[in-house]
């Protein structure tokens, strides 16, 4: 440390013990002009006194903070506020975040399924898509599952209109599910099988006028609560609480007449059943629910399964 009047000065040196800085990003931020020197040796050695050492620290803290040297001279020379600088860089922040935070969620669903070096690629541009390409996709899909096909206004509304809303600083869970889901949608056998559910609930609406609206619903969940009973009372499909319960949606499933005692509609009925119980489209709804941040449910598959298997042991 040397003395400049009464001033103390310190060498590039001097300073670097002094702020842990090292001795060559001291020198760049000088040539940058970020810290001009105080004062010179005799021999030319660039000197510094406490209001350099003071700007030397700022200079630190928003090199740290993200600033790039532009920014850092604008503060500096009082171009713009600090306030102003914040503000820019916390937007460039957060856009840098949801890369990275995007970048993260393809590289563990690629870690979790142990992807094709193809695959990555798709990933990465699901996880890429804005809202608007989502829901074109959503929307796409819907339309090829159901053209040509007289459904239930009621039903079809509800399908179509429940769309993936991923929020503005979605978690990795969201994004993996969105990953996830737009993969589903766009899978050849998941889409034929939709598809296959859309055609029977075609044909029991123009043969039977049957709707999937809120009171197809409502027998749904009270032969789901039946079927949850005799699971956990453990009782087979083909015991007479299973036998009871088939005869009650076959009849219950039952109008314009329709005969529920009938073979064939039995039958046809029973398979229909089967074709509408494809897991995949529960997972379908459960990653909606994921992205849309809807409370989660219980699977209803085991329920599904059992009500399947009561309605074909009816068939005998």
């Amino acid at each position: 440390m040397k003395h400049m009047g009464t001033a103390a000065v310190f060498t590039i040196g001097e300073l670097a013990k002094r702020t842990g800085l090292p001795v060559k990003t001291i020198r760049f931020y000088s040539d940058e002009g970020l810290l001009p020197p105080t004062d010179r040796t005799d021999s030319g050695y660039r000197l510094y006194d406490a209001t350099a050492m003071a700007r030397l620290e700022l200079v630190r803290t928003l090199r740290e903070l993200g600033l790039g040297l532009a920014d850092v001279e604008r503060a500096l020379t009082r171009e713009a506020t600090i306030g102003d600088l914040a503000v820019q860089h916390v937007a460039a922040l957060d856009e840098q975040i949801r890369r990275l935070e995007l970048r993260r969620a393809v590289l563990r669903a690629v870690a979790k399924r142990d992807s094709p070096l193809e695959e990555v690629e798709l990933m990465n541009k699901l996880a890429s898509m804005s809202d608007e390409d989502r829901k074109r996709l959503l929307d796409e899909f819907w339309a090829d599952m159901v053209e040509g096909l007289e459904l239930d206004p009621e039903f079809y509304e509800r399908m179509v209109s429940a769309k993936p809303e991923l929020p503005a600083d979605p978690t990795p869970e969201q994004l993996e599910a969105w990953i996830e889901f737009a993969e589903l949608v766009q899978d050849e056998e998941f889409r034929a099988s939709i598809r296959r559910m859309s055609e029977w609930h075609s044909q029991l609406r123009k043969e039977d006028g049957a709707d999937f609206g809120a009171k197809q619903q409502e027998l749904w969940m009270a032969w789901s609560a039946k079927a949850t009973e005799a699971l956990e009372a453990g009782l087979a499909p083909d015991s007479p609480e299973g036998r009871e319960l088939a005869e009650t949606i076959f009849t219950q499933s039952s109008r314009n007449g329709r005969d529920p005692h009938d073979p064939a509609w039995r039958k046809r009925l029973a398979d229909g059943m089967a074709i509408s119980s494809d897991p995949r489209a529960e997972r379908y709804w459960l990653l909606m629910g994921k992205m849309n941040g809807w409370p989660s449910f219980p699977s209803q598959m085991r329920q599904a399964e059992w009500i399947i298997a009561a309605l074909r042991s009816a068939l005998r």
